[in-house]
């Protein structure tokens, strides 16, 4: 099969495309014939090695071999005590810290975050939805405890993360502020957004408005640059694990007003199964949508690192993993 090796750490060239051993499933496990999967922000960070910090679970001196962690497709194959899933179920979800799927096929165990994907989405749009939605879902409900009728304010609306942070902000009932560029401001309207903030023209910051939390999807900003516009009790969250944030949160251990971040690559395959499953009833309720803002082939991953590490890719940068 086809897979993307990476050998050491460093810039989108060190992604290799090779031919490897098709994997085999053990008994525990399913085969899944993956159709599409996703370049994430945090794909370019393992990639590189950066911040140090991620090295304990991607590598210390050279990274696992086939990177990615989402994925959609087909069960081609079951092990003797697979109860969950059967051949030819159509599935999406997460590797976790397996990764691998930069590929043609994965094995995986199948007690692993894997669900059977909406019939009302594509494998593209439900490998979408995995990165950005698993990792949203986790911080607005459970750091950020989330709650009908709240301000939220989400930074960097239009990227992966934050194009579902702003749909299920809404699921969630509450008052959406979206800061994004001025060529994305429709796209963010569009999927509920109540008030859009155009970051190349105004610092949110320095509006005088406070809101309850503030997600910032793209690591812009600062727990001490927002602390002024958070609420008594508001929670500043972001996606990076910096020196910056760690810091913060230690800080704000001592004020009403907190910072917080959370390794939702981390959490536990049962964990990321409950999300996807309500992940799954939100999508078919037709009020979860994902946004493809480019489309490469597995030939063409470097490429996809290189749009998203322009910092304006809209939506998810997706990758379909078969031969077209």
């Amino acid at each position: 099969m086809r897979a993307i090796l990476i050998k050491k750490y460093g810039g989108p060239d060190v992604l290799k495309i090779q031919e490897v051993e098709k994997p085999s499933p053990k008994d525990n496990e399913v085969l899944i014939r993956i159709e599409s999967t996703v370049v994430a922000f945090s794909d370019c960070a393992m990639r590189e090695g950066k911040p140090f910090i991620s090295r304990f679970f991607t590598g210390l001196i050279k990274p696992k071999q086939i990177p990615g962690d989402v994925f959609a497709g087909i069960v081609e194959a079951t092990g003797k005590d697979v109860t969950r899933f059967v051949t030819g179920d159509e599935v999406y979800g997460s590797s976790g810290s397996t990764l691998s799927t930069n590929a043609e096929y994965i094995a995986l165990s199948e007690d692993e975050a894997i669900a059977i994907k909406p019939k009302n989405i594509t494998f593209e749009e439900a490998a979408a939805i995995s990165e950005g939605a698993l990792t949203a879902l986790p911080f607005l409900r459970d750091n950020g405890k989330i709650k009908k009728g709240q301000k939220v304010l989400i930074n960097g609306a239009s990227g992966g993360v934050g194009v579902s942070a702003v749909q299920l902000a809404k699921y969630f009932g509450t008052d959406v502020t979206a800061v994004c560029g001025s060529q994305n401001i429709e796209l963010v309207k569009s999927l509920g957004a109540d008030k859009v903030i155009d970051y190349t023209k105004v610092d949110f910051t320095e509006l005088g408005e406070k809101y309850d939390i503030i997600f910032d999807a793209v690591a812009k900003s600062s727990f001490s640059r927002c602390k002024n516009s958070l609420s008594s009790e508001g929670i500043y969250l972001t996606t990076v694990p910096s020196a910056g944030i760690m810091t913060s949160m230690l800080l704000s251990s001592f004020s009403k007003r907190k910072a917080g971040f959370a390794a939702t690559g981390l959490r536990k395959p049962s964990e990321k199964i409950k999300d996807l499953d309500l992940l799954s009833t939100i999508i078919e309720a037709n009020k979860l949508k994902a946004i493809i803002g480019r489309k490469f082939s597995l030939e063409q991953v470097n490429d996809a690192h290189k749009y998203v590490e322009t910092g304006h890719k809209k939506g998810n940068a997706v990758v379909l993993t078969q031969h077209q």
